[in-house]
């Protein structure tokens, strides 16, 4: 529990309102709110770029009971735009962390509501949908919050990933390395790095905006195109780039956003789900091997599964096992794959990095 009784308010879109207690920094954020079901994990799902934007609701009781630690991110800053939990706890378990969640987020100017029942809240999502919310522990009249969240844009069109990326190019892995991987870095997760650094690539990062002409200039063997936040549809500089890489016919491997940017390169549409899938026990099935993944998730839009059907040239290679929602594709005639869920998620599970050694086989199958 925190240390102050400071009250907090929370209002969503279509009116509903939940009182709870001050968490974090005092102040007034906004965002479209999502939820995770994950029990462990947390820091790692705060850093990650592909929240930016977005309220975040923790369906786990307790957050915070192993503290926070340096190493534990996927990105150099938190990038939630807001918390909300049942219970933040204030002291953690782990003697390895560094501080609790509540300096963590003072510290990275995160605004936070605890003491909310979040499966109930998680429950009225699920029926109700995504939408945008405001939370304030400095304003608590609800009319003037509501007024503040009719301004906040929906995610539905937003194009987010241009002010996540990195400004400037950096190179990861040994530069003797036998294979190079261009890596179009549209929010990318400092974990993906490592799983291709691991298995011998060198990297260098572009920016979210580079051309195929500044990718080349790498000489890769293979290129990555990362996940991200936002509308991917409304990312027309990141379709272009997608499709000129694919007439590179050099092997292409996307996660997440980088899916929908394969598929729409393809003419493939994306749609804004209802809320998403967010959590690190979604079921999936590859259904070349006829295998189940456990896998970890995090978006809220999707690839239409009826146009993935039709098309002539893309195979349909993952699919959800609770909706038939499509995981993953593949082109037949061209060395490119992609997959909606995340092979490289920490803390897990890792059922998936496999995806990574079939990555690297293809690049090496393809010099060959």
């Amino acid at each position: 529990m925190p240390h102050t009784k400071q009250p907090a308010v929370l209002v969503l879109a279509d009116g509903h309102v939940f009182y709870g207690q001050a968490f974090g920094k005092t102040g007034t954020t906004t965002g479209e709110i999502c939820f995770n079901t994950g029990m462990t994990g947390y820091q790692e799902v705060f850093t990650d770029p592909s929240y930016t934007g977005q309220i975040l609701i923790m369906n786990n009781v307790h957050i915070g009971n192993y503290g926070v630690k340096d190493s534990d991110v996927e990105s150099n800053t938190v990038k939630i735009r807001g918390l909300i939990a049942r219970n933040l706890e204030e002291q953690f378990s782990r003697i390895q962390a560094n501080g609790d969640v509540d300096n963590y987020l003072k510290a990275n100017n995160i605004v936070a509501i605890e003491g909310v029942d979040t499966r109930a809240l998680v429950a009225h999502i699920r029926t109700k949908g995504a939408m945008n919310c405001i939370i304030s522990s400095e304003i608590t009249d609800v009319e003037q919050l509501k007024a503040e969240l009719a301004k906040v844009p929906d995610m539905d069109g937003l194009e987010l990933s241009s002010t996540v990326s990195t400004t400037e190019e950096y190179e990861l892995g040994d530069a003797a390395a036998e294979l190079k991987v261009a890596v179009l870095d549209l929010g990318v997760k400092k974990h993906i790095l490592e799983c291709l650094v691991q298995r011998g690539a060198h990297v260098r990062v572009h920016p979210a905006k580079t051309p195929l002409s500044r990718l080349k200039e790498f000489n890769p063997d293979g290129y990555f195109i990362s996940n991200g936040p936002g509308d991917p549809a409304a990312m027309d500089y990141a379709i272009t780039t997608v499709k000129d890489i694919l007439e590179e016919n050099k092997p292409v491997f996307g996660i997440c956003l980088g899916h929908q940017l394969l598929a729409l390169a393809n003419n493939i549409p994306t749609f804004k789900m209802h809320h998403g899938h967010r959590g690190l026990n979604h079921p999936v099935k590859n259904i070349i091997t006829g295998q189940c993944e456990i896998t970890t998730q995090n978006h809220g839009f999707g690839v239409d599964p009826e146009a993935v059907r039709k098309h002539p040239d893309v195979e349909i290679t993952h699919v959800n096992l609770n909706d038939e929602s499509i995981e993953g594709i593949r082109l037949k005639h061209k060395p490119a794959f992609s997959v909606q869920y995340h092979p490289e998620s920490t803390p897990g599970p890792h059922d998936s990095r496999y995806l990574f050694d079939n990555f690297v086989s293809m690049i090496r199958e393809h010099k060959q």
